[in-house]
């Protein structure tokens, strides 16, 4: 399979609007979500789909280690990081959309385990993935499930930020 067969911008967006270039931050979350949705159907693992990617031309114009660091951890720990979303949802996991899915582990794994990234800024990065992959609507559920998850996952931080 190859990326470009996979997940696709939704509703007539461009991946790279001109007017706001995507950091290599952003863009290692985006091929990270395009390298999970090919994992939930192919069951390739994270080293075959890296290395497609990078034959592909891929790779380039993003901070690898983080590509790498959320493909590959978040595969082998997609359970453990579904159990801390999976209260939130409103339907059975199994029934959850491949890209919403993809995007609540990344989500989910940042506020677990990036605890140097903000809570909002992990939120706002999950939301402008789904407003560009995701369903019409997609980005509202994804801030409300995110929302719950850093309650949970940050209290500390999340009261100290909703408090100003």
């Amino acid at each position: 399979m190859n990326i470009s067969d996979s997940i696709q911008p939704g509703k007539g967006e461009e991946v790279v609007e001109k007017s706001q270039p995507v950091s290599p931050r952003s863009q290692s979350r985006r091929a990270a979500l395009q390298g999970l949705y090919q994992w939930q159907l192919t069951q390739a693992s994270a080293l075959e789909i890296m290395k497609q990617f990078s034959e592909d031309g891929y790779l380039q114009h993003l901070d690898f280690e983080l590509f790498k660091e959320l493909l590959s951890q978040i595969i082998l720990q997609s359970e453990a990081l579904d159990a801390l979303f999976v209260d939130f949802i409103d339907r059975d996991l199994k029934r959850l959309d491949p890209v919403e899915k993809a995007i609540l582990r990344i989500g989910t794994y940042e506020l677990r385990d990036k605890i140097e990234i903000p809570y909002k800024v992990v939120i706002n990065e999950a939301v402008e993935l789904a407003k560009v992959f995701g369903a019409d609507e997609s980005h509202k559920f994804i801030n409300g499930i995110l929302d719950r998850v850093a309650q949970q996952a940050r209290p500390q931080e999340y009261q100290a930020r909703t408090a100003d």
